[in-house]
């Protein structure tokens, strides 16, 4: 009988350990299968501007990287925080990302409201690249540089008027400041899209615009536009002929403009870690660096947690600049 005993415990311990072996096993097989089904990449922009040319060759870098399908879905409206709230509202599963500028930073401390919360309602895989603004003219503008620009704004308060993408858009929070620091009184005229607002202001329905370099560095090469400054503390090295805001007349000027690449929270963080490694491969290549810098971006990953931490940076700093010039978006 003790014999019979003994031989069933064995059994037992036995089929303990090649459960848990097998569930172990599962674990793993589970932990590896991230993605097996396709990626949705949402732009909360239309074609054409600095976040759809950004995602649009991190993409395929990206499926091929992940041997499953990453669909470019552009999502416009509201300035970009449609699609951006579409994206904090998906399952938290690793398979919806979406790429969203600064302004998801800037706009809360400026007192718009929005239907999502940066911090709360999204987890950062990796910032991706930075891209300077210029402040632009048309050329039919008689005006030479920022001081020229400042002067003959005061000159005609309410006269002239600029283009941006949408209200609480980068571009447009550039201009807000530049204002306020300028004492100048430049109109806004917000627009769906980067692409339309490209092209009013090259027809000349607008005079002038922060716009990123990326959009326009060929026309200012071709002479179709005058670009007069640099909207970020220091000269770009894209264009490093081109002096700061700063540096212009506008002392304490700097807005920056990068892009992230966020998930839902909740996210798993194998999915996190797996995205967020395989953009740091695909954005340090040599291909890649210097795809985006013909395009007018300055690459520059930085991973999840130091991407989390910048968030933080940007919406105190942002909170700080709404209170010190009463800038508000409403």
């Amino acid at each position: 009988m003790n014999q019979i005993r003994r031989r069933w415990g064995m059994a037992v311990l036995a089929a303990s350990v090649l459960a848990g072996g097998a569930s172990h096993a599962e674990a793993q097989t589970a932990s590896g299968r991230f993605p097996n089904k396709p990626i949705r990449f949402i732009v909360p922009f239309p074609p054409g501007g600095g976040n759809d040319i950004l995602a649009r060759m991190l993409g395929p870098k990206l499926a091929d990287a992940l041997g499953e399908s990453v669909v470019i879905d552009n999502r416009p409206g509201a300035g970009g925080n449609l699609g951006t709230d579409q994206a904090a509202r998906a399952p938290a599963d690793g398979y919806t990302i979406v790429i969203a500028s600064n302004q998801v930073t800037i706009n809360p401390g400026l007192g718009q409201k929005l239907p999502f919360d940066i911090e709360k309602h999204f987890t950062p895989i990796a910032l991706a690249a930075s891209v300077p603004m210029l402040l632009v003219v048309h050329p039919s503008l008689p005006v030479r540089n920022v001081a020229e620009f400042i002067a003959l704004a005061k000159t005609q308060p309410g006269k002239l008027n600029h283009g941006t993408p949408g209200n609480g858009t980068p571009q447009h929070l550039a201009f807000e400041l530049f204002n306020r620091l300028a004492g100048a009184d430049v109109v806004h005229i917000p627009y769906k899209g980067t692409g339309p607002a490209m092209a009013d202001l090259l027809g000349g329905q607008v005079q002038a615009a922060f716009a990123t370099l990326a959009s326009v560095a060929p026309h200012v090469q071709s002479g179709k536009l005058r670009a007069l400054a640099v909207a970020t503390g220091s000269r770009s090295p894209l264009m490093p002929e081109v002096p700061t805001v700063a540096e212009s007349g506008v002392p304490g000027y700097d807005v920056p403009l990068w892009y992230s690449i966020l998930a839902p929270v909740g996210t798993p963080a194998e999915a996190v870690t797996r995205l967020a490694d395989e953009l740091r491969k695909i954005i340090e290549s040599a291909e890649t660096r210097d795809r985006m810098v013909g395009q007018g971006f300055q690459p520059g990953y930085i991973g999840p947690a130091d991407a989390q931490a910048l968030i933080r940076r940007d919406v105190l700093r942002w909170q700080q600049i709404g209170r010190e010039t009463g800038i508000r978006i409403e």
